[in-house]
């Protein structure tokens, strides 16, 4: 009886392969949508670091920026407590809200606020 082979392509290596290793083939999976408030926190981190990439830290306080990054930590959703106190913290204030509402957000999205 004789026996029939048959020559593997580059190609049919490749969808074999994964088989015989109990590994998957790498498949287009669909990226979960995300809410609008990840988007909107998404498109405010990248304009926070553009913003101080752009004009530096000089002038803001440990406070302003520790707020403010805990802001973007959670997930944009915290409580607005970061109380611009200097001149530099209010222009980059005023500059983040500039920034939300050209990123789709409202006046509102930004976490700033002093409440004394």
């Amino acid at each position: 009886m004789s026996r029939l082979t048959f020559p593997i392509s580059a190609l049919s290596a490749l969808l074999i392969l994964p088989a015989l290793s109990g590994v998957s083939p790498v498949t287009a999976q669909e990226k979960q949508p995300q809410s609008w408030v990840e988007v909107k926190c998404a498109r405010y981190t990248k304009a926070w670091g553009e913003a101080l990439a752009h004009r530096g830290r000089k002038g803001l306080s440990a406070d302003f920026l520790d707020r403010h990054e805990a802001f973007i930590a959670s997930g944009c959703t915290a409580r607005a407590d970061v109380c611009p106190r200097s001149l530099e913290e209010l222009d980059l204030a005023n500059m983040m809200v500039v920034a939300a509402m050209n990123a789709g957000t409202a006046s509102t999205f930004p976490p700033f606020a002093c409440r004394k």
